[in-house]
Parts: structure tokens; sequence; C-alpha cells
């Protein structure tokens, strides 16, 4: 038995969605035909960073890639800052430059990954597996910072509402704890809700 036969078939790659945003339209043409043969989908090809913004924005694709130059209008740049900071998709950059302060600019604006034109077809595949899994680690990174900000509101909101309890009802701090959590539960609301209703005295021990 060959080792094929014994570790079974490899699993093909997720196909992705992708919006391409390049002015040359061979170049444009070219990446599309690359990209459809590698099993991914197309979804738009624009050749202006304006109607990539639209698109990215109305087809919530996977991967945006974008050239660093578009003129005129909107840059790669500028697009790829937009996508970032909506948290949209995953970005890769297409340049005819490779210069540091180049790369430190894309960084900062959320690119995840870039190429350098002319690419070669075997360096697209990693580039597009490096940008896609970046944005998943800075996408689960923002939801859990997210997490952490609303319990730290409802801290707040509770530290709040079980010192007015302790104060108005001479409660001890466990009692006061105890009443809003089990008035969250016979209301069938959040602890929040329970403890928001305390401090405006329409939740009564």
């Amino acid at each position: 038995m060959s080792d094929a036969e014994a570790t079974g078939p490899r699993a093909a790659p997720t196909p992705l969605r992708i919006v391409i945003a390049e002015d040359e339209s061979i170049i444009r043409l070219n990446l599309k035909e690359t990209l459809e043969a590698m099993g991914h989908i197309v979804v738009a090809d624009v050749g202006n960073g304006e109607d990539a913004i639209t698109a990215v924005r109305t087809l919530t694709p996977d991967l945006a890639i974008l050239d660093i130059n578009m003129p005129p209008g909107l840059s790669g740049l500028e697009v790829a800052r937009t996508v970032h900071e909506e948290l949209i998709c995953a970005v890769l950059i297409l340049t005819a430059f490779s210069k540091q302060d180049l790369v430190q600019r894309a960084s900062e604006y959320g690119v995840m990954s870039y190429l350098v034109k002319p690419y070669e077809q075997a360096s697209l595949s990693p580039a597009i597996a490096l940008a896609h899994t970046r944005f998943a680690e800075a996408r689960e990174l923002t939801r859990e910072l997210e997490d952490l900000r609303e319990q730290l509101a409802v801290r707040k909101v509770v530290d709040r509402a079980k010192g007015l309890l302790m104060d108005s009802y001479a409660m001890k701090e466990a009692d006061a704890f105890s009443f809003i959590q089990k008035s969250a539960m016979s209301h069938r609301i959040p602890m929040k809700d329970a403890a928001q209703r305390v401090i405006n005295k329409t939740l009564h021990p």
C-alpha cells in the first residue's frame, strides 16, 4: 500500500470568496483566472478604490486583494484601512515595491499579507492563507476584548447596585449580590438589567 493510500486523499483547501481591486485590466483578469483555477470564487473584480469598498461592504467576502496604487481616487491602503476598521474581511495587498516603510504602513492599515509584483503563482497561495489566518486571529481577539469590556461594564453596574442595597437595606455584600442574581433569574433578565433596576429604584428587596 502506498503512503497516499495509507493516509487517504488530502483535503482540498476551503474555497474563499474574493474581491479583486486592480486598475490594470490585464493583471486583474490574470489574477481572477489564477484564483479560480486554484478553486476560489471571485465575487467581484473592480478597477478602483471606491468600487472596491462598495463591493467589499456589499458582498462581505473572505478576502480582498487590493493593488496598492489605483489612481485616481482611493489607494489600496486607504481601502484596506476602511475594511480593517469595519472588520469585514482579510486584506492582501499587491505592490510593485517592497520598501520597508510601505510594509510598515500596510501593517498599520490592517493589511494581513502582501505580494510584490510580478508575483509567482506559487507565492499566491501561502500569502492568501497567511492573510486569512491572521484576520481570523484578529477578529477573535476583537471579540474577546469586546467580551471583556462587557464583563467590566456588568461588574460596574452590579457593584453599584450592591452598594445601594447595602446602604439602603443594611444588607451584607453576599446577600445583596444574591438578591440581584435571584431577581435576574425570577424576572428572566440579565444580571446587568436587574442591577440597573435596583439603581433606578424599580426593584426592591
